[in-house]
């Protein structure tokens, strides 16, 4: 055992050092995990027979994706890269709940707690397992990492929830060994932790600064500068079926031509674009071999047909009613099938620009046009955990954190062709279209496919309703978290709009009379509207509580 680590703590300074890159230093561990795999009835007998202080790894390690989420794959990558450097990992999985954390971390005496997840829901859930460790007495630091993490966040929500540790905010897998190093380092934790305060303290000040700069408008003064098209000149084009239909195991060939791989580099923390970064001077080496594994285990998923992909896609009569989108059950619009709601902008804009909502671009029921939106809910397949995990018991992390970043890539791949299906022939208001795979990941067709819970949408349950047009979860197999996360999580869902002036765009922060206004159009009480949104609030809402109490 002693070459193995002394092997990979090689391996970890290099890594450390810019000169490795994530994927050589998860195949490195693979190797030493399946020597180690070999070598372990050996070892145990020697454990056995040493003092407790000679086998002794260097740290504790706990880690979970919080509850409701179900996205694995960074937290995988700092799992490796610090079992690399001889770090104890205690890995809990996907959708773990406080209490669960909590009780493990206690019952075996871990150091330090990572905290990892990717929907917006995510965030609140970490500020949960935060003030529960405040109020049962931990002070272990609490690492915080994952798509939708920031040090904003952490400075500004996650950390006062818990003064008695400290909250870190760990950006990625290379940084993470320096800053579990130096949080258990006798001589470096006090100070690295009293320099780490006093940033968080100035990223707070320099956020709540900023937002005081920023102005916002009212409601009813963001909706008057809402965008007008043109609705008189404009004819909405109607969908060939109005309803759902389902596409069952979507050959993946149809699939690969349309991946953009930018993102599966940065997955690997290999920055630059697709395929300019296979030529990078520094990382390019790394790039290829990642790329030629990626396509070899690429032709395997088509050829083996180790995914399975679904989707379900439907059409339905819509109008906009104010800030929302009713549904029609027929075409006398009478009776109501549902109702989307969305939110608007309220940032004040320069040169006339428009404060947005996803209902503008579609047609006010005042007009008299029948106008149309869609829907879609795709998956790579429900076989990818299966898949993953068959890798993680040979203890080949490298082969389960490929198979679920390409697993990610499909997916994405596969709401980009059947978008293209719906434009030019399910909804068929662009049947000409012929953009090559370039200018479909640049977005350059009519039309956008705006997802619940990003940024033109921030409400997450909003996919409920969409879930349940579609019946997705019996066309695809795609269920949805109590947070609202897809499982499996290499999948996608979204609206189609097709008005040739829809564009994506971001809400960003609102204010409390759009969360009042908003949990009334949805029956919530104001207190559930502002969980929900909390990542875009532009209060605190217990200094709004206190400051309306005092008046």
């Amino acid at each position: 055992e002693g070459p193995l680590m002394a092997g990979m703590s090689v391996v970890g300074d290099l890594f450390g050092a810019g000169k490795m890159f994530l994927p050589q230093v998860v195949k490195s561990a693979r190797v030493m995990k399946k020597a180690v795999a070999y070598l372990m009835p050996f070892m145990e007998a020697e454990k056995a027979a040493q003092a407790p202080e000679q086998r002794r790894a260097q740290g504790k390690v706990l880690m979970a994706t919080v509850k409701g989420d179900v996205h694995d794959i960074g937290k995988n990558i700092v799992g490796v890269v610090l079992q690399c450097n001889n770090y104890e990992v205690i890995d809990l999985g996907v959708m773990v709940p406080a209490r669960k954390i909590l009780d493990v971390a206690r019952e075996k005496k871990a150091d330090l707690v990572g905290l990892s997840g990717l929907i917006t829901p995510s965030l609140d859930e970490m500020c949960f397992v935060a003030s529960e460790m405040e109020r049962e007495g931990f002070d272990i630091p609490l690492l915080i990492g994952g798509a939708t993490t920031s040090r904003v966040h952490t400075a500004v929500k996650i950390h006062p929830n818990y003064a008695r540790g400290q909250a870190i905010y760990v950006n990625d897998a290379s940084r993470a060994v320096g800053v579990v190093a130096a949080l258990l380092s006798a001589e470096q934790k006090v100070p690295y932790v009293e320099t780490l305060r006093a940033e968080y303290a100035k990223v707070a000040d320099a956020h709540a600064r900023a937002e005081v700069d920023k102005t916002r408008l009212s409601l009813a003064k963001a909706r008057a500068n809402a965008l007008k098209p043109d609705w008189a000149g404009y004819q909405p084009p109607r969908p060939f079926f109005i309803g759902t239909r389902g596409f069952r195991d979507f050959d993946v060939a149809e699939l690969v031509p349309m991946i953009d791989w930018t993102p599966f580099f940065q997955t690997w923390e290999l920055k630059g674009r697709f395929p300019e970064v296979l030529s990078d001077k520094k990382q390019g080496k790394a790039a290829r071999e990642l790329y030629d594994d990626a396509r070899a285990m690429l032709d395997r998923i088509v050829t083996e047909r180790w995914f399975r992909p679904n989707a379900v896609v439907g059409f339905w009569r819509a109008n906009a009613e104010g800030d929302d989108i009713a549904l029609y059950a027929n075409d006398c619009r009478e009776e109501r099938l549902a109702t989307l709601f969305t939110l608007r902008q309220q940032l004040a804009k320069r040169d006339g620009r428009p404060n947005l909502a996803l209902a503008d671009f579609v047609a006010p029921r005042r007009t008299g046009l029948a106008d149309y939106i869609g829907g879609f809910v795709v998956t790579a397949g429900i076989e990818e955990a299966l898949i993953a995990e068959r890798f993680e018991r040979a203890n080949d992390d490298y082969g389960s954190i490929l198979v679920k970043a390409l697993a990610d890539r499909i997916a994405e791949a596969f709401a980009e062709r059947m978008h293209q299906l719906v434009r030019r022939e399910l909804w068929g208001y662009a049947p000409d279209e012929a953009l090559s795979n370039e200018e479909l990941i640049r977005e350059g067709y009519r039309g956008i496919r705006p997802a619940p819970g990003y940024p033109a949408q921030p409400d997450h349950t909003e996919k409920e309703t969409l879930f349940r047009l579609l019946e997705a979860e019996s066309k695809t197999g795609v269920k949805l978290t109590e947070s609202f996360a897809m499982w499996p999580g290499a999948s996608v869902c979204g609206l189609y709009i097709s008005h040739p002036d829809s564009h994506y765009f971001g809400v960003a922060k609102i204010e409390r009379d759009q969360i009042e206004d908003y949990a009334s159009r949805k029956g919530w009480s104001t207190s559930e509207a502002e969980r929900w949104l909390m990542p875009i609030l532009n209060y605190d809402p217990s200094h709004y509580a206190a400051r309306v109490a005092a008046e």
